[in-house]
């Protein structure tokens, strides 16, 4: 496993394993923020398996770079509702597509007979880790 974050790059704090100058919290947050727009705080912080505060910080973070802005619930001022500006479409179709052709590169470098095993090799890691 560390070996695997190592490749990856997720221990580099300061860019994404495709190589964006963005954090992976920040770069993550901001996927799932432009696929709902509106998405609560706490919401995102369900999604992305971190702590309020936590999640409170990168938003703060994506506001500083103009990527999001946060609106109060007209109904409930309690409420935070967190959506993308322009810029921030921008900058998330930029990531996604940075991580869609570095991970396509790598999966297309595993001989395609071993795909389908790594591919549910991934699907069974990534279930054990979220049931422990």
């Amino acid at each position: 496993m560390v070996s695997l974050v190592r490749a990856l790059g997720l221990h580099q704090p300061d860019r994404t394993p495709c190589g964006q100058p963005v954090a992976v919290a920040e770069a993550h947050a901001l996927l799932e923020l432009s696929r709902e727009a509106g998405l609560t705080q706490n919401g995102l912080a369900a999604r992305l398996r971190l702590d309020k505060s936590t999640v409170s910080r990168i938003v703060t973070l994506l506001e500083r770079r103009g990527w999001v802005e946060r609106r109060r619930d007209k109904g409930d001022a309690r409420m935070v509702h967190v959506h993308v500006t322009l810029d921030g479409r921008d900058a998330a179709a930029n990531l996604a597509a940075s991580r869609q052709a570095k991970f396509s590169t790598i999966f297309a470098a595993i001989p395609r007979p071993e795909r389908a095993l790594v591919a549910t090799a991934l699907d069974t890691l990534i279930k054990v880790i979220r049931e422990t």
